[in-house]
């Protein structure tokens, strides 16, 4: 009879387990091109298994450094070309569903959603809200934290505005911490430009004495 090696039966269960747990994880970024930190994928993927969990919906996120149109392409073909990718990319995804997407290069920056969510999400609120100000920053951060910060901030604020809607609490929530940097970002802006405006005037007066 030949002798039993735990050793061995050990291990196959452990990368059994293994498998199954990567198997069962679901990752709700599509595509990122590297441009999403780590620490953000985690809490985006953890906010999408519990808003897919609790209220039944997908939401993704789709972003890229470029979509690799030419420099000299007309607004028209750009647009259409945009739609027709972001058609594609809907085509394949599990109802209901809510995808943000992102294009670095071509500074663009979509929501788009199921039928469902037509009363529920303001595409505006949203991504002028959390999104595009962070995207948008002129500051030291790089590319990378920018996209790391909006498509968090995007996403979290989709999970909760549908969860607000279904009286629904969201244990993943990043809460007020997403409208408070797009805000305090918002209010810096504001500042700069109203301080140029100030200093613009003030040499125009100074020159006209």
């Amino acid at each position: 009879m030949k002798k039993i090696n735990f050793m061995k039966i050990g291990v196959i269960i452990s990368l059994l387990f293994f498998f199954c747990q990567n198997l069962s994880a679901q990752n709700f970024i599509l595509n990122d091109d590297k441009l999403i930190d780590n620490r953000a994928k985690e809490k985006i993927n953890e906010i999408g298994a519990e808003t897919k969990s609790k209220l039944g919906v997908n939401i993704y996120i789709y972003a890229k450094s470029t979509l690799g149109l030419d420099e000299n392409i007309k607004t028209k073909e750009k647009i259409d070309f945009i739609k027709n990718n972001e058609n594609q990319i809907i085509s394949t995804l599990e109802k209901p569903y809510v995808l943000l997407t992102i294009a670095v290069q071509e500074t663009h920056a979509n929501l788009l959603f199921s039928d469902e969510f037509k009363n529920i999400l303001d595409k505006n609120e949203i991504l002028d809200g959390y999104v595009v100000p962070l995207l948008a920053s002129n500051d030291k951060n790089t590319i990378f934290a920018k996209v790391s910060a909006a498509t968090l901030n995007g996403y979290a604020a989709i999970a909760d505005t549908i969860a607000e809607s279904k009286k629904i609490k969201l244990e993943s929530s990043i809460g007020n911490e997403g409208k408070i940097s797009s805000t305090v970002w918002r209010v810096f802006m504001y500042t700069i430009v109203v301080l140029g405006l100030l200093a613009y005037t003030y040499a125009i007066l100074r020159k006209r004495k």
